[in-house]
């Protein structure tokens, strides 16, 4: 136990379960790690509902990423069949089921993206795994096994549910399938350990009893916190407006992660980068600029940076746009294509991107130059421009 396992805390709101007095499982997760005398297998599971990861999606990578540091294995499960469902933790409402289709163009752009993060490369430290390979083949036989483990009262009781159930909203029976399906995913890949935000404890405390249940050791739970976004107020969501995107341009990053909130920038630190927290500088405008410069070099390097601090910015004066004016006139006029067909074209592609949002609408148009002012125009991954007055 002399290890030091401050990798392993690290920015963690809860592991669970802990040794008590009065509970039988004496063993914690350190004492497994100190212990083991194999890579443990960490499992962590995403839905591809949507097509770009933010900051906050990066939380549980960057721990996984730890783990595969530490020599153990990540397993990360594509829920291409649980997407389909989707997941209830936190909705007042039943979500749209997505079609197979989408759920694959999905998950291969997450993939994509995660490669920055995890160690694609190194073998026996990734696993790759779809949960239709084993929740497609369930029969009735099987679903009513792992539905017979538990009680209508025990799903009411998530706190999804149960705030649902109060308001008389509608929860449909499939929702009540999604815990069970995802917990199955922990007994099908053998986890030790699974990760996850704060408002999956109860799915991951599922897989510990199905695992019980088909007579595996239970997995620990490490629970991560849900970023705040950059409005300071509400959870990171591109819904929202307040995030971060992987796949934004380094500058646009640069720029929002600036403005992030005083109050916030601690914990961005300790959730997003490996830098000490006793040596952040003091002053709250040298954090701001630390944080950019320091997520910026871990996704685009140092060279991104220092392009970016010289000013290698190209501006386009919206002086030169008669207004109201196209976005594919736009992006012929400031230089990016060397047409408005072409600009159409691009944006029919997606291709082309306004402050980190993809455009898809040939038709989108701007009445003044204030709507543009300070945004930042890209076309694919490489050309972008200032909009400045």
């Amino acid at each position: 136990m002399a290890q030091n396992f401050s990798w392993l805390r690290r920015g963690v709101v809860e592991i669970f379960p802990q040794p008590t007095d009065s509970d039988s499982e004496t063993e914690s997760l350190e004492k497994r790690l100190a212990t083991t005398d194999r890579p443990l297998r960490v499992k962590y599971g995403i839905d591809p509902t949507g097509a770009e990861i933010h900051l906050g999606h990066t939380i549980p990578m960057r721990k996984l990423r730890a783990f595969q540091d530490a020599g153990h294995t990540a397993v990360l499960i594509i829920g291409d069949f649980t997407a389909r469902i989707g997941d209830p933790s936190g909705k007042s409402e039943v979500r749209r089921q997505l079609t197979q289709e989408e759920v694959e163009k999905n998950a291969q752009t997450y993939l994509d993206q995660v490669r920055s993060i995890l160690d694609f490369d190194t073998p026996g430290r990734l696993e790759v795994r779809y949960n239709s390979q084993w929740l497609s083949k369930l029969d009735l036989g099987k679903i009513l096994e792992l539905l017979s483990t538990m009680t209508v009262g025990q799903m009411l009781a998530k706190e999804g549910f149960a705030e649902r159930y109060k308001k008389e909203n509608p929860i449909f029976l499939h929702e009540f399938l999604y815990p069970l399906m995802q917990g199955f995913d922990s007994v099908a890949i053998e986890a030790d350990v699974e990760l996850g935000g704060t408002d999956q404890k109860f799915n991951i405390a599922v897989g510990r009893d199905l695992q019980r249940h088909f007579g595996q050791k239970p997995q620990f739970g490490l629970l991560l916190p849900i970023l705040i976004g950059t409005d300071g107020v509400q959870k990171m969501s591109k819904s929202l407006g307040n995030y971060v995107g992987l796949s934004e341009h380094p500058t646009q990053k640069y720029q929002k992660l600036q403005g992030v909130p005083d109050h916030l920038l601690e914990q961005y630190f300790e959730l997003l980068t490996d830098l000490p927290l006793e040596k952040l500088p003091d002053n709250p405008r040298d954090r701001q600029k630390l944080l950019a410069q320091e997520i910026v070099r871990q996704y685009h390097g140092h060279e991104a940076v220092n392009n970016i601090e010289a000013g290698d910015v190209p501006e386009f004066s919206l002086s030169k746009v008669e207004f109201p004016a196209k976005l594919s006139y736009i992006l012929n006029v400031s230089g990016l294509c060397k047409s408005g067909g072409e600009g159409k074209r691009k944006i029919q592609e997606g291709g082309v991107r306004l402050d980190g949002d993809r455009i898809t609408d040939v038709d989108a148009s701007f009445q003044a130059p204030g709507e543009l002012h300070g945004r930042v125009l890209q076309l694919g991954k490489n050309k972008f421009v200032r909009l400045v007055p």
